[in-house]
């Protein structure tokens, strides 16, 4: 998943479905249950038959992070990769996104490249890169008591959110 995520013009359930097509109704709104998000989707028009055009136009950027977990969801991959999956969306909106991203990365062996510390903060490892060299690595608790560069990060990220 990318930080602009791809959508197709033709209904919310069928940009969920591209990842299995042969996925019921049911199935996509299980996804998005299973994200705590179907109420989100249902509040829509039509529900997960609203029309969106190609790029996810007609949406929200968080409905559209919605849109793409649900399609990943539904894959059902056992790897993840995200990148900078809920970067472009406000904080109220990425703190709905996060219970989201939690449970899709659950039971799942995931990839997490971004700048929000929240979005890594419960990450087995976590890897500080620099110029595309690895600076520090432990988990978050390790490298806050370290306090090199993911401790002045850290320190930034609760200062631009108080």
């Amino acid at each position: 998943m990318f930080q602009q995520n791809f959508l197709f013009a033709g209904t919310i359930a069928e940009n969920v479905k591209s990842a299995r097509p042969d996925a019921s109704e049911e199935e996509v709104r299980q996804a998005f249950r299973d994200l705590d998000c179907l109420d989100l989707i249902e509040a829509l028009p039509q529900g997960i038959h609203t029309q969106c055009s190609e790029k996810g136009r007609g949406l929200s950027l968080g409905q559209q992070q919605l849109v793409a977990f649900a399609r990943a969801l539904l894959a059902n991959p056992r790897i993840l990769v995200l990148d900078e999956a809920t970067s472009a969306v406000d904080t109220l909106t990425e703190s709905r996104l996060q219970l989201a991203l939690a449970r899709l990365m659950q039971g799942r062996t995931s990839f997490v490249v971004a700048h929000r510390l929240s979005t890594i903060r419960k990450a087995d490892q976590v890897l500080v890169m620099d110029q595309g060299r690895i600076i520090e690595r432990g988990t978050h608790d390790e490298l806050v008591a370290l306090n090199g560069a993911y401790a002045s990060l850290h320190r930034d990220f609760l200062s631009s959110t108080n």
